[in-house]
């Protein structure tokens, strides 16, 4: 029998993340261990805070890896049901459940996907950073002609219009004043219009690493040009990075969403991604008639009926869903991998979205649309 069998079941969860740790590199020794469990005994505990409070003073990792511990930490302990956070229906990071019987440890990729090129399953802890870059011409442009050419939708309220399909008794009759009471000129009404809620997601998993700087920069542009905008990372998790976006500074608002992002350059998994995004009431509320954009090259390990089924009730929710890939590179370009084949019923466009030019093209194009 095991060592780890014989434990009591209520500190195999705590032994096994030792276990993580060491796996992931830190240093520590069994009489740590057996301190970390003796402070849990201590502190009862009441909260999540307590344990990591716990294991920060007796594992001692090293100061320049606490970043990496706390993420470690998480992995590990959300995970578990009967470990509960206060809040919890606050949090904006959806950890995406691994495929089988779902009671397996989470996988931590050993090897760094060097070229970018192929997707994988696994899970990487990865802390990204964004090097400074002067914004370029096509990131101007989307600042300068976002609020003009990005689609618009009718608002509720109404303004004065020339030939509106309303009348607009209340001036009608001002001015009658001024003639006596005469009606000369019956004036008309139409609804404003207003910038439709725009959606991205974009794929920050290892097939994308070398287009996620540009794409994230791109992201930041277009919450900056417009408020009404909402933003998504996944990979291996899903995360709204929309709060950290809204920074004025882009080296700073990017800086907060690497800290917010864990799973840079991991593994793949977007039909789990967007059943995840449509599970959460919150998010899938932002989608409903927004114009919905996916950045991604569709390199699916996972089910292609997940993502199919995800797919198609995005579609009905959202006023306009668009798949950009850096695979189509041509205008005829007909999907080849199993993931794009799957979506390509439910998506409007499927075009080019490899280089942030391309992309801001497609944004500023679906403006041209009448508003529904």
């Amino acid at each position: 029998m095991s060592d780890e069998a014989q434990l009591p079941r209520a500190a195999r969860v705590f032994v096994s993340f030792v276990a993580l740790l060491r796996a992931n590199g830190f240093a520590v020794a069994p009489e740590q261990t057996t301190a970390f469990l003796a402070a849990i005994e201590l502190l009862g505990p009441k909260s999540l805070d307590h344990i990591r409070q716990a294991g920060l003073a007796t594992l001692a990792p090293p100061p320049e890896r606490h970043a990496t511990f706390h993420r470690l930490f998480d992995l590990h302990f959300i995970r578990h049901e009967h470990l509960t956070i206060e809040g919890a229906e606050d949090e904006e990071i959806v950890l995406l459940q691994e495929e089988g019987r779902g009671d397996e440890e989470l996988l931590v990729a050993d090897d760094i996907n060097e070229s970018g090129l192929t997707a994988t399953r696994a899970e990487a802890l990865v802390e990204r950073r964004f090097a400074p870059a002067a914004a370029g011409n096509v990131l101007r442009r989307l600042s300068r002609e976002a609020s003009s050419r990005l689609p618009r939708s009718r608002g509720y309220r109404h303004r004065r219009s020339r030939r509106g399909p309303w009348a607009d008794l209340r001036h009608t009759l001002r001015a009658s004043v001024r003639n006596d009471g005469e009606i000369l000129h019956l004036a008309r009404l139409k609804r404003r219009t207003r910038l439709r809620r725009m959606l991205l997601l974009i794929d920050v998993s290892g097939s994308m690493k070398s287009g996620t700087d540009e794409n994230m920069r791109l992201a930041h542009a277009l919450v900056q040009a417009t408020l009404n905008t909402e933003v998504f990372t996944f990979g291996t998790r899903l995360t709204r990075v929309t709060r950290a976006l809204r920074l004025k500074r882009r080296e700073q608002a990017l800086n907060a969403a690497a800290h917010l992002v864990s799973d840079w350059d991991g593994g793949t998994r977007i039909g789990d991604a967007l059943q995840a995004f449509l599970a959460v009431p919150r998010f899938a509320g932002y989608a409903r008639g927004a114009a919905v954009v996916v950045i991604s090259d569709g390199l699916e390990r996972g089910d292609p009926a997940n993502l199919r089924d995800a797919a198609a009730k995005l579609s009905r929710r959202a006023w306009r869903l668009s798949w950009l890939t850096p695979l189509a590179t041509s205008p005829g370009f007909v999907p080849q991998t199993e993931a794009l084949v799957a979506v390509a019923p439910f998506v409007d466009d499927m075009v080019e979205g490899g280089s942030s030019a391309a992309v801001v093209s497609h944004l500023l194009s679906l403006g041209s649309r009448k508003a529904a």
